[in-house]
């Protein structure tokens, strides 16, 4: 078709695990030699997927396999999967900083590519002399250059510092350049890694506004984020890649659904295979645990912000405990804690028989942000250290509600490195 502006066809992409080439000279020669005669490269048919969590037993991986895809112009593509899916050595071969193994692309337009802090600039540069020597790399001449230059300086910010070499910036100022040249220089293609995390949360909005009036224009972006929501935003079609295969090439929305439901299946199987009990377990322990929302039965580790969180524990008690006390506390994936939720916070003490007793407590209201969270529940006699507890049982998610103004009064719940007040009712099953 005419507008397709990239087209992707059985593209892979082998590497040898910690060698350059094959690792010996004979190796390089047979592959050589199969060339020269027409013939299959011999070591195309050996290695392994790439799956960076499990030991193999081949020093060849395939970092992408047979990825087929086209893109249309205008068209906002989303790139999204697990570290070490393939997401950056795709980026890297459609930018041409690296070739591919088999297969070919084909593009119509000049890229313009932010993989790294710092891509394509010249540390002993100025920020000045980086702009026009950007421009010049996209093919762009001095004078087109000069009439944008304000524009890319006042979008990044660094006004103070263009004429001071970049290898003084800051990581953040590096972006901050890197993205106003690539955005601003008017490529028919625009990549995007990850670098933008480095930037700070304003300029973050600013460059999600700025990908949309490019695309707004015609052009072409590629985005990769581990952000799910700014994906969605700003995406229309996502593709899917999973141990360098390509998993899903669909709708955002359906993309995204399916990369959720594996990533907490997921950290599911992982954390529960090395989940740990602490404490001396002297008078019993928590036998099970499992979470679901306010209207349905089933078992469930994902929630919409604001939603109500069900959460029901099992505890076998083998010597009375007075004055017991049940807990769960909520934090993040970097460990972090953010909010606890205690039964006697809610004017609740126990004095628990030996058996089974079974508490419930629903959150009302949850006040997280949109991300993943581990659930750690606990079991202790009031006054003492904890009886039983098991740090990171279960993973939920929370996703952003899309119901116009929901999220403005979230905007006072900064969670990273505080406690939040979450509202909590607990209950005990006869």
């Amino acid at each position: 078709m005419s507008n397709t502006v990239i087209k992707v066809e059985n593209l892979s992409k082998q590497y040898r695990l910690g060698e350059v080439g094959t690792g010996t000279i004979s190796h390089d020669i047979n592959r050589w030699w199969a060339k020269v005669r027409g013939k299959e490269d011999p070591f195309l048919k050996i290695g392994e997927a790439n799956d960076r969590a499990t030991k193999g037993n081949s020093d060849y991986v395939w970092a992408l396999q047979d990825i087929n895809f086209e893109v249309k112009q205008g068209e906002v593509l989303g790139i999204i999967g697990r570290n070490g899916a393939g997401k950056s050595t795709l980026l890297k071969i459609l930018s041409k900083t690296t070739t591919p193994t088999t297969g070919n692309i084909k593009v119509k337009g000049r890229i313009a590519s932010l993989l790294e802090v710092g891509t394509g600039f010249h540390p002993e540069m100025t920020g000045r002399e980086n702009i026009f020597l950007n421009g010049a790399i996209l093919g762009m001449t001095r004078k087109e250059i000069k009439s944008k230059f304000d524009e890319i300086v006042n979008f990044s910010g660094v006004e103070r510092y263009i004429d001071t070499p970049v290898k003084r910036y800051s990581s953040g100022m590096y972006v901050r350049l890197a993205f106003a040249v690539a955005a601003h220089l008017e490529p028919e293609i625009l990549i995007v890694d990850e670098v933008l995390a480095v930037g700070d949360a304003e300029f973050q909005k600013k460059c999600l506004g700025k990908m949309k009036d490019v695309s707004g224009q015609g052009r072409t972006v590629l985005f990769v984020s581990h952000n799910m929501n700014s994906i969605k935003d700003l995406c229309n079609r996502g593709v899917l890649l999973e141990n360098g295969l390509l998993a899903k090439d669909d709708n955002i929305n359906n993309v995204l659904k399916i990369y959720t439901e594996n990533s907490i299946w997921n950290l599911q199987k992982n954390f529960k295979d090395f989940r740990h009990h602490s404490g001396p377990r002297l008078f019993g322990f928590i036998s099970e645990m499992f979470i679901q929302n306010a209207t349905n039965e089933k078992i469930q580790h994902t929630f919409l912000m604001g939603s109500e969180v069900l959460i029901t524990l099992k505890v076998q008690v083998h010597s009375y405990m007075k004055n017991a006390e049940v807990g769960i506390k909520i934090s993040s994936i970097s460990g972090v804690p953010l909010t606890y939720l205690v039964s006697c916070w809610e004017g609740l003490e126990f004095d628990l028989d030996i058996g089974e007793h079974i508490f419930n407590v629903s959150i009302l209201d949850i006040y997280l942000y949109p991300g993943k969270y581990f659930i750690s529940p606990w079991l202790l006699i009031r006054g003492s250290a904890a009886d039983d507890s098991i740090q990171e049982a279960e993973v939920i998610e929370i996703l952003n509600n899309d119901i116009t103004g929901f999220n403005t009064r979230f905007d006072s719940y900064a969670y990273s490195g505080c406690e939040v007040y979450q509202k909590s009712i607990w209950t005990k099953e006869k």
